[in-house]
């Protein structure tokens, strides 16, 4: 029987990074920030993106939603490659603007990410006047039902971005990226300026837009704890590549990478005297991204690291099932 087009749609990922580089010249030198980063995203799938400060995770989400293009490989949202410039994709106008309603992101930094000029109201009814969403009034009862979703009331339109703390700014910024209903929302550290209990209440959002409206997530956090609450399948970073990709609950149950193991084993635990998994700790830095040293990356803090390790980089290969790392320990 021939595959319908909605069964090949449903098929498809949504979103989908195949052997992404990235590479920044600066004065210094050339910063290797990606080194083949691959993964896919269904719809109405989460996958979450953990590892330490300066790993990469925020340049795959610029690459994600196209801010930034890949050095080499390709990023495919929905089957096609927005980086394509073998075809008039990229320079279709009306194309691209539909697409950038369809995937839409949160940036870390609630201070630079918002226009300290506009007022909320305009911040948020903007996305909705830019793709014609509605007209005056529509639009105005739309910014009141957004600020209400994310914890502020509708009296907040009429102020200015410094007028607010951190946490509430960084709700204005999510509530602008649900304005437009997206299909995927790109969250880079989302909750993280928050407090507990506004957390709990925007995490909870999420996973209400994500059973109503199917929404995707690529969600980036340095809170393993968030990540196993929001997460489908959770993607391990260190230093420009993934080590691990497996399904939420195989690496909570089996983490088969040692840089993973020893993010597992620094989880804080809430019961006296208990202890999530054998204790590991790293010596020294993450390595440098100007010079990542040759052979697997990993191998400057590993504990495990042998000969192998300092000459031969190792691929991502299957354990089991969805389970996937990058060591040669774990062949």
């Amino acid at each position: 029987m021939k595959e319908t087009g909605t069964e090949a749609a449903a098929r498809t990922p949504l979103l989908e990074l195949i052997d992404v580089v990235k590479r920044f010249d600066t004065g210094a030198g050339t910063v290797h920030a990606l080194n083949g980063v691959s993964f896919r995203i269904r719809r109405g799938e989460t996958l979450g993106l953990v590892g330490e400060s300066g790993c990469g995770k925020s340049t795959v989400a610029r690459l994600a939603v196209g801010i930034y293009p890949p050095t080499s490989g390709s990023v495919r949202f929905d089957g096609v490659d927005i980086h394509d410039t073998t075809t008039h994709q990229h320079l279709d106008r009306a194309a691209k603007k539909a697409r950038h309603a369809r995937m839409q992101m949160v940036f870390q930094d609630p201070f630079s990410s918002l226009n300290p000029r506009a007022r909320i109201g305009r911040i948020l009814e903007e996305p909705l006047i830019v793709h014609r969403r509605g007209n005056k009034r529509d639009r105005q009862e739309r910014v009141a039902w957004l600020l209400e979703r994310v914890g502020l009331k509708p009296e907040a339109a009429a102020r200015y971005p410094h007028e607010f703390s951190g946490g509430q700014r960084q709700r204005v910024g999510i509530a602008r990226a649900l304005a437009l209903r997206p299909d995927i929302m790109v969250c880079d550290e989302a909750v993280s300026a928050l407090d507990v209990s506004i957390r709990a209440q925007i995490l909870n959002l999420l996973l209400d837009l994500r059973r109503e409206y199917q929404v995707a997530y690529l969600f980036i956090s340095h809170d393993l704890s968030i990540v196993r609450h929001m997460s489908d399948r959770v993607a391990v970073m260190y230093l420009g590549r993934i080590v691990e990709l497996a399904l939420r609950d195989d690496l909570w149950r089996q983490p088969c990478h040692p840089y993973t193991q020893a993010l597992m084993s620094a989880i804080p635990s809430v019961r006296p005297g208990r202890k999530n998994g054998k204790w590991m700790r790293l010596e020294g830095d993450l390595p440098s991204p100007f010079a990542p040293p040759p052979g697997c990356r990993f191998q400057t803090r590993c504990p495990f690291a042998e000969a192998r390790c300092r000459s031969e980089e190792p691929l991502l290969k299957r354990v089991e099932g969805e389970h996937w790392a990058a060591c040669h320990h774990c062949a």
